[in-house]
């Protein structure tokens, strides 16, 4: 247990530097949006934030949930735990199923986290970026990061998910977020055609819009399907992406590009924006504090 721990640990970090790295050099080749929360002191600043979130959440959770999800479906394998298990389905099938099933319990989070004002006020943190590059993909704050992993873990044990499937899973969502989330072009028509199978950035970059509408849609991260079934899906922003803005609108400070700023974002106070302002009729809502 303790050697395939180290081992899938060592083989998501080669997985998350190589997609980073590629998807960074893709960003500098060929960037979508050319604006100066992305260039420059600000653009540093902010990859310095998300990285360090990102550090700080990995770490809590390897303290707080040290086996993760791979491990839970080691333990609920060793157990014989799960309804794929209690009906002897093929493990080849089980595992596609899994990973099915394991996106879109991942997608029903991401709208929850969104429905829900207590699980918005820790979600908030990942909108307050007024940046949208790969390193928006690392920003959750790590109490999101802690309980979407609880989630992962209920629903691994309830389905019986094979171990080879969870980890697979685990891989390829770190690598779709960081893809969907990069500053990067696609031609036209490309684009079209991937946002049928896979979430692509510029469908992606919808959901961080400030414009309450436009961030209540495209939750998905590896599939568009969810969306696309529970309409919820949107082509794209009203302005335009080179005209919508990124981020919440109650905060454009130099307050989202600040560690110790974003790490305490759920504890602050919901903040009030204009009221008459469309962007913000659906945020009625959110304003009530749990």
């Amino acid at each position: 247990m303790g050697h395939f721990a180290l081992s899938e640990a060592v083989i998501r970090l080669g997985a998350f530097a190589l997609i980073f790295a590629v998807m960074a050099v893709f960003e500098l080749w060929s960037p979508r949006l050319e604006r100066a929360e992305m260039a420059g002191a600000l653009k540093a600043r902010r990859w310095f934030t998300n990285v360090s979130v990102l550090v700080i959440s990995s770490a809590l959770l390897r303290v707080i949930f040290p086996a993760a999800a791979v491990g839970t479906a080691m333990w609920a394998e060793a157990h014989g735990y799960g309804l794929f298990r209690l009906v002897g389905l093929d493990p080849l099938v089980a595992g596609i199923a899994s990973f099915f099933i394991l996106d879109f319990a991942i997608w029903a989070e991401h709208v929850a986290n969104h429905k829900i004002p207590i699980l918005w006020r820790i979600h908030r943190m990942h909108h307050s970026d007024t940046g949208f590059d790969v390193t928006t993909a690392l920003r959750f704050h790590p109490l999101e990061i802690v309980v979407s992993m609880l989630w992962k873990a209920v629903v691994v044990i309830a389905v019986g998910a094979p171990v080879f499937s969870v980890l697979l899973f685990e891989i390829v969502l770190n690598g779709s977020s960081m893809f969907n989330h990069a500053n990067a072009r696609l031609p036209t028509r490309f684009d079209a055609l991937l946002r049928l199978v896979l979430v692509t950035p510029d469908m992606h970059r919808v959901h961080h819009s400030s414009h309450r509408p436009e961030t209540d849609s495209n939750y998905g991260f590896n599939f568009p399907f969810w969306d696309r079934l529970f309409s919820t899906y949107r082509a794209r922003p009203e302005r335009g992406h080179m005209g919508m803005e990124i981020g919440l609108a109650e905060y454009r400070d130099d307050g989202p590009a600040r560690l110790g700023w974003i790490l305490a974002l759920p504890f602050r106070p919901l903040r009030r924006v204009n009221k008459s302002s469309p962007e913000n009729s659906a945020d009625k809502a959110r304003q009530t504090s749990p």
